[in-house]
């Protein structure tokens, strides 16, 4: 039964945040807003607009693009792109409010620009030319040729701006992790079970390799653009002046923007773009997602030690607790960012026809599936900097497992075998009776090996051998294939 004498937290004011992202976790995620609120897509709104009217009106080196504009001066296009970059809180309250005059986000930024114009002379002078142009803002657009440009600025900025320097400082944490604990012997686990020995630098080295390999496509990512008008076909555009090379027009735009320019598409960019962005950001993603449960593993197993943080609890009951709880909000994080981005990745690469509207309400949720990402990521970094390596836990795990040392003895067998010496028979099979499913001691495998008659070398090479000496090339791979 609710209780009618409660508090309506929705009635307070500033407003409570509904999601964890703009409330909780607000301080991690917050350079996002700056590139993928709501408020942030009108200042490209205006971005866009501002920028395609200065190219209409000054667009060719012999002058404006529609026949009768004057050339705006240098002053008249610095007051323009102005309204883009004071666009502050008092112009989202009334750019809110003229949305809710026209019912339309992208038809109130062209009223907005047009309200500013018609106060130019105010500012620049009775003389000034800004009126006369104010029926070019939004010129032979439809919507879609704002938006897709603006979705596309935004989340380049956040991806180049917030989100990859933050990947590419936690992949550079973790390489250093790995050159730190190159020559660091760790017993492996594989299907859980003790298996050949590596170092704890090598297996994150293969992390830190494989984010950086994610994080190299995403910056050859393309970020499109197109502006051709209601059906991709410059409609408008040929009618009103059909002297004028739309196509080139429009192509020299959108990279004049920063952009890449689609050239053929229905009323909407096809965000086949985003989609191969999505799932490119999903993968590194997943990749810390195992690199979060294969952290979380290793303190479990004693390998790492978390370093208290000052007055922290690690539980409400059980006061020796401290839990890796970095790891597993990542984990929670990431989990929520991919469903996102996969959903975003599927569905905005289909629209019926020419045009529907499923993108718009989409695209909405850019910033939550970036956000959830940048908050993991974050996460992480602070959670691998409250590690220490518990090297006699390390050495203690591999003492207790000599039995991973049957691989190297049976493969000098083989290699013995084909040399022509005698005894080495079925060298697998002899080493499998000797140690699987069992627990044996360095002086049960020295024994058997100084038995088989093998080379005195490779019999004094094999003895002197011990789970924390057999890790291969592990600290030469990491020196020479991974960048500090």
């Amino acid at each position: 039964m609710v209780n009618a004498s409660r508090v309506s937290f929705a009635d307070i004011s500033p407003a409570i945040a509904l999601g964890a992202l703009d409330g909780r976790y607000r301080g991690a995620i917050a350079p996002l807003v700056d590139h993928l609120s709501e408020a942030a897509l009108n200042r490209e709104r205006l971005h866009v607009e501002v920028e395609w009217l200065i190219t209409l009106t000054n667009g060719t080196p012999t002058g404006p693009i529609v026949p009768g504009a004057p050339t705006l001066t240098d002053a008249e296009k610095d007051y323009l792109r102005a309204i883009v970059t004071s666009f502050d809180a008092d112009g989202i309250t009334e750019l809110a409010s003229i949305e809710r005059e026209t019912v339309h986000d992208v038809k109130a930024v062209e009223y907005y620009i047009k309200r500013r114009i018609a106060d130019a002379p105010t500012h620049l002078g009775a003389n000034t030319s800004l009126p006369a142009v104010s029926e070019l803002v939004h010129f032979a657009c439809t919507s879609e040729d704002i938006n897709n440009l603006s979705y596309a600025l935004m989340v380049k900025g956040a991806v180049t701006q917030v989100w990859l320097p933050a990947a590419r400082a936690l992949a550079d944490q973790v390489a250093a992790m790995a050159h730190e604990h190159k020559s660091v012997p760790m017993l492996s686990r594989t299907h859980g079970q003790p298996a050949t020995p590596t170092t704890l630098g090598k297996e994150l080295a293969v992390l830190a390799h494989r984010l950086r390999r994610q994080i190299t496509r995403i910056e050859h990512d393309e970020y499109l653009g197109k502006l051709n008008g209601a059906t991709g076909t410059f409609g408008a555009h040929s009618v009103a002046l059909p002297d004028v090379e739309w196509p080139q027009v429009s192509r020299q735009f959108v990279e004049h923007l920063g952009l890449t320019w689609n050239p053929l598409t229905t009323q909407i960019e096809s965000h086949d773009w985003q989609a191969e962005l999505y799932s490119d950001v999903a993968r590194y993603n997943r990749i810390l997602h195992n690199l979060a449960t294969d952290v979380w593993t290793y303190i479990s197993l004693g390998f790492f030690t978390q370093i208290p943080v000052p007055g922290a609890t690690g539980s409400s009951t059980m006061p020796h607790k401290v839990n890796p709880i970095r790891f597993e909000n990542a984990e929670a994080n990431l989990e929520i960012s991919c469903a996102l981005l996969d959903v975003l990745a599927s569905t905005l690469v289909t629209s019926r026809m020419q045009r529907d509207l499923t993108d718009s309400s989409s695209q909405r949720n850019i910033g939550s599936a970036f956000g959830h990402s940048l908050l993991a990521i974050d996460n992480v970094a602070r959670g691998l900097d409250r590690l220490a390596v518990a090297e006699s836990v390390l050495r203690g795990d591999l003492d207790a497992n000599w039995e991973v040392l049957g691989e190297p003895i049976q493969s000098v067998m083989r290699a013995a075998a084909v040399a022509g010496v005698d005894g080495m028979d079925n060298p697998y099979e002899r080493l499998k009776e000797l140690t699987r499913g069992q627990r044996i001691g360095s002086a049960d495998l020295i024994a058997f090996v100084r038995g088989l008659g093998l080379p005195p070398q490779d019999t004094e090479r094999l003895a002197a051998l011990t789970p924390a000496t057999y890790v291969g090339l592990a600290q030469e791979l990491v020196e020479t294939y991974l960048e500090p």
